[in-house]
């Protein structure tokens, strides 16, 4: 499982030129399913993002997790991050997990978040266009 985190002032998923879900404040996250994923690299990141200290406290310095910041988080499921680009120049996405599987992992991965933070999530499957404003930059890239 991988997936890239990026802090957000606020973001935004079209589908057919329809915003289908958009936040403030909080986490984008683009999250790819690989083959061999379980449900416990999903509980493994799901208790990684809760618990990131990404947002700034009064000083300044990211020292808040995304519960402690009020944020909110939007899920995007991103199978092309599965290409680690070291050969050739066509990317393959052999490593993807199963459409069908991975949208059942990417639901649960998305409700477990649920049960601590607001998720808003993009279509699986669909093409979409998102749009990241991206606050700092901040933007982390995490293996499961």
């Amino acid at each position: 499982m991988r997936i890239v985190v990026q802090r957000s002032s606020r973001s935004s998923v079209e589908v057919n030129n329809e915003t289908v879900a958009a936040i403030n404040s909080g986490m984008v996250l683009l999250v790819c399913l690989e083959k061999g994923d379980s449900e416990k690299s999903i509980s493994s990141a799901v208790e990684k993002i809760l618990n990131l200290r990404i947002f700034s406290d009064d000083q300044g310095r990211m020292n808040k997790n995304i519960l402690q910041s009020n944020g909110e988080i939007l899920a995007v499921s991103q199978f092309t991050l599965s290409w680690n680009g070291k050969k050739g120049n066509r990317p393959s996405f052999d490593n993807s997990m199963e459409p069908d599987k991975a949208n059942l992992y990417f639901e649960k991965f998305c409700s477990l978040l649920e049960k601590t933070v607001t998720v808003k999530k993009g279509v699986f499957g669909e093409s979409m266009q998102v749009t990241i404003t991206n606050d700092g930059p901040v933007t982390f890239f995490l293996e499961f």
